[in-house]
C-alpha cells in the first residue's frame, strides 16, 4: 500500500469527526465601554453532532487592538446568554493576533463561547475595534468558522453611570448640554434605593467633562429636597431634569419635577398629582441655576405658582436640552396633564435671559416628553413622544413662538418609536468653504421595544430621514432616553440608557453621519 494512502486512511477517523463539527461567529452592534469589566465582542457557536469533542485553542484576530487592555473567552455550553461563570483559557493582553488555549468539552448540539474585552481607560472615543475568529483547534481537527456578521466594528464609549456607582441603585433619564465654555454637562436621575420612578428617594445628579467627553469629573448632587416637612427622603423625590444654557451670559438652568408625600404614586398616573399649586398635592416645578460653568448651583426655586395653570393636573420639564433661538430667546420644552387629564407638550420661554418666563399654549395632545429645534425659516419644530398606540412621533410646528401650532407633514407617520423619549438637535458644520446644517434625531428605532438605539439625519429640515444615514449605536435592549449635544465643530455627543450601562456616552464624528450626502 502506498504511503500517502496509508496516511489518508489513518487520518480518516479524525477527518470524519471534524466533518461532524460546524462553527459560526456573530457580533451584535453595541459599544465597547470604558469602565466595564466585560464587553462582549463576539459569540462563537460550535455545533457538534456527537459529544465529547474537546476544544483546545481559539485564534483571534483584532482590529483596534491598541484600544483594548485585555481579552477573555468564556464557555457557556448550550446556554446562548453571556455569562462569566466558566472561562476558556487565561485572560490575555490585547494584541493584533491572540491565541487562547484551554479545555472545553462539547456536547451534542450548539456549544457557545463568548469573547469579552476590557477597554483601556484612555481608549480613544473616536476609535473602533473588531474581532474575528481565524481558527479553532479541537481533538477532532481544525475548524474555520463562518462569520455571519462581517465588518461589525464596535465603537468605543464610556459607561458613565452603572448600577451601584457611588452607592446609587439606578441612574436614569439623562439630559446632555454644552456650556458656553464648551464643557459637557450631563444631568440625570439618581434613584438611590431602587429602580422605581417617583415617588421615591431620587436626586438630580451632574457629571462634567472639560475634554470633549474623554474623561468626566466626580459626580455632584445638584438638587436634593432632603427631608422637607420632616418627611423621609423616599417621599421627597426629584426627577426628569431638563437643562438649558444661555450662551450670551453663560448661565445654566436645570429644571426638575419634585414630589412631596403621596407615597406609592407617580405624577403621570391617576392620583399622582392634582390641580392647583399646593405642595404635597400637586407636583412641583423646580429650577436651579449656575453661573460658574456648572461647578456650583443655587438653591432650588419653586416656580409652580408662576408657571403652572392652576387647572392643570401636572406641569413639568421635559427631560431634555432646551435651545436658544437666533435672537437669544431661551426655549425649554415642557409637558403636562391638563384639566381634562389629557397629556400635552408645550414650551417654556424667556426673552430676557432667564429673568422671567412665559408658558406657551399646548402644542398637541396625547404626547409628553419633547425637544425643539429652530428651523431655517425661524419657525420652531417640536418633536414629541406619543402616548397612544400610534408608535410614530408627534411633530408640530409654530411660527409665533407657541401661540399657535400646526401639525408637521411627518406628524405621526414619519419617525417610528416604541413610546420613549427622543432627542432632536440641529448641528451646523463646515464642509470645505461651505457652512451646512442638518437635523439629528436619536431614539430607540423600533415600534416594539427599546432596542436599536440609533441616530438619524435629515438634510431637508425634518421632512425626510434617509435610511442610509441611520447610524445604529446599540442593538441591545436598554431604556433609551437619548440626549444629543455638540462636542465641538466636528463631533456630536450622545448620552443614552443602553444595553451595557445605565448611562452611556459616545462621541460621533459628524462626517460619519453625513457621509455620501
Amino acid at each position: 500500500m502506498k504511503p500517502l494512502l496509508i496516511l489518508a486512511l489513518a487520518l480518516l477517523p479524525s477527518l470524519t469527526r471534524c466533518a461532524e463539527l460546524g462553527a459560526v461567529t456573530r457580533q451584535m452592534v453595541r459599544p465597547v465601554l470604558i469602565r466595564n469589566e466585560h464587553n462582549s465582542l463576539l459569540q462563537l457557536t460550535i455545533n457538534a453532532k456527537r459529544p465529547f469533542v474537546q476544544v483546545q485553542a481559539i485564534t483571534v484576530e483584532l482590529e483596534g487592538a491598541t484600544e483594548l487592555e485585555s481579552l477573555q473567552f468564556y464557555f457557556t455550553g448550550a446556554d446562548g446568554s453571556f455569562s462569566t461563570m466558566k472561562t476558556f483559557g487565561d485572560r490575555l493582553r490585547s494584541h493584533k493576533s491572540v491565541v487562547f488555549k484551554g479545555h472545553a468539552r462539547l456536547t451534542a448540539g450548539p456549544n457557545r463561547f463568548w469573547l469579552s474585552c476590557r477597554a483601556k481607560a484612555a481608549a480613544n472615543l473616536s476609535g473602533k475595534t473588531d474581532a474575528r475568529v481565524l481558527s479553532i483547534e479541537t481533538s477532532a481537527g481544525r475548524l474555520v468558522p463562518r462569520d455571519e456578521t462581517p465588518n461589525v466594528r464596535k465603537r468605543i464609549g464610556i459607561a458613565l453611570r452603572r448600577h451601584w456607582d457611588d452607592g446609587v441603585h439606578t441612574y436614569r433619564i439623562p439630559a446632555l448640554a454644552t456650556s458656553a465654555r464648551g464643557t459637557l454637562l450631563a444631568v440625570y436621575d439618581m434613584r438611590r434605593r431602587q429602580a422605581k420612578d417617583l415617588q421615591e428617594d431620587i436626586d438630580i445628579g451632574l457629571l462634567r467633562s472639560t475634554d470633549g467627553g474623554q474623561t468626566w469629573g466626580a459626580q455632584k448632587v445638584i438638587m436634593d429636597m432632603d427631608t422637607f416637612r420632616g418627611m423621609p427622603q423616599e417621599v421627597n423625590g426629584c426627577s426628569d431634569p431638563g437643562i438649558i444654557v444661555d450662551p450670551a451670559t453663560g448661565e445654566i438652568f436645570v429644571f426638575a419635577v419634585w414630589m412631596n408625600g403621596r407615597a406609592g404614586t407617580h405624577q403621570w398616573n391617576s392620583g399622582g398629582s392634582e390641580p392647583g399649586h399646593e405642595i404635597g398635592r400637586s407636583a412641583q416645578f423646580m429650577m436651579i441655576r449656575s453661573l460658574d460653568d456648572g461647578r456650583t448651583w443655587s438653591k432650588p426655586e419653586n416656580m409652580t405658582r408662576k408657571w403652572k395653570d392652576s387647572r392643570w393636573i401636572l406641569y413639568a420639564p421635559s427631560p431634555q436640552q432646551g435651545i436658544v433661538l437666533r435672537d437669544g430667546t431661551l426655549v425649554m420644552p415642557t409637558a403636562g396633564r391638563d384639566a381634562a387629564d389629557r397629556r400635552f407638550s408645550n414650551l417654556l420661554i424667556s426673552r430676557d435671559h432667564g429673568k422671567s418666563w412665559t408658558v406657551s399654549p399646548v402644542a398637541s395632545y396625547d404626547n409628553t416628553e419633547c425637544q425643539a429645534v429652530q428651523l431655517a425659516d425661524d419657525s420652531l419644530m417640536l418633536n414629541c413622544r406619543t402616548e397612544d398606540l400610534t408608535k410614530f412621533r408627534t411633530v408640530a410646528v409654530t411660527r409665533d413662538l407657541g401661540r399657535t401650532w400646526t401639525p408637521h407633514e411627518t406628524n405621526r407617520m414619519g419617525i417610528i418609536e416604541p413610546n420613549c423619549n427622543g432627542s432632536l438637535y440641529r448641528f451646523d458644520y463646515q464642509n470645505g468653504d461651505k457652512t451646512k446644517s442638518v437635523l439629528l434625531f436619536a431614539n430607540p428605532h423600533s415600534q416594539k421595544s427599546r432596542t436599536n438605539h440609533s441616530i438619524q439625519v435629515s438634510f431637508d429640515e425634518g421632512k425626510t430621514w434617509p435610511a442610509k444615514h441611520r447610524l445604529l449605536l446599540d442593538e441591545g435592549r436598554g431604556k433609551g432616553y437619548p440626549s444629543l449635544s455638540r462636542v465641538d465643530d466636528r463631533h456630536v455627543g450622545i448620552v443614552y440608557e443602553g444595553s451595557g450601562a445605565h448611562l452611556v456616552f459616545e462621541r460621533i464624528p459628524i462626517e460619519e453621519l453625513v457621509n455620501d450626502e
